[in-house]
């Protein structure tokens, strides 16, 4: 059995080809372009993930770190209008295991807060980076973005954790 394993531009790939199928109206002959930074969720090496668009980002924790963190039993995340810091603690995650600190992979305003997750913490084992997204952020610093991991440079940094 092979074993294939994609990369950031067959990421690139799906979405540009998801996008012009979901957005594309036969009516216009508009094109829609989508900016790498703004569809690819970038990373960190306590496991977070950001997805950034524009001044908004949604964060939330890798499927590597719920993989590792056994069944999510609790979640503790800040309140909307809380300033967070790069870097810096902006709530915990509690599995059967253990409590984990969740770091906050960009500065700034707390606009949202994932409210799925008071009742039904469980949702990060089954979906981490989508329905199980943990806070959206107002960015202070969007500088910060770029210097975050690629997917293919996660994976490559988790593999040499190993």
């Amino acid at each position: 059995r092979k074993s294939t394993r994609l990369n950031s531009s067959h990421l690139v790939i799906s979405y540009a080809v998801f996008f012009f199928f979901f957005f594309n109206d036969t009516a216009t002959t508009e094109i829609y372009t989508l900016s790498l930074h703004d569809a690819l969720p970038i990373y960190t090496k306590e496991h977070e993930w950001v997805l950034a668009a524009g001044d908004a980002a949604t964060v939330g924790i890798t499927d590597h770190a719920q993989e590792e963190l056994g069944d999510i039993v609790y979640v503790d995340l800040p309140k909307v209008g809380s300033r967070v810091e790069q870097g810096k603690s902006l709530g915990s995650v509690e599995s059967v295991k253990a409590v984990s600190d969740v770091y906050a992979p960009v500065s700034g305003e707390v606009t949202e807060v994932n409210a799925l997750l008071a009742d039904a913490p469980e949702k990060l084992n089954e979906d981490p980076h989508g329905a199980a997204w943990l806070v959206k952020i107002k960015l202070s610093a969007p500088e910060e973005v770029p210097n975050l991991m690629s997917a293919a440079d996660y994976q490559t940094y988790i593999g040499a954790e190993k």
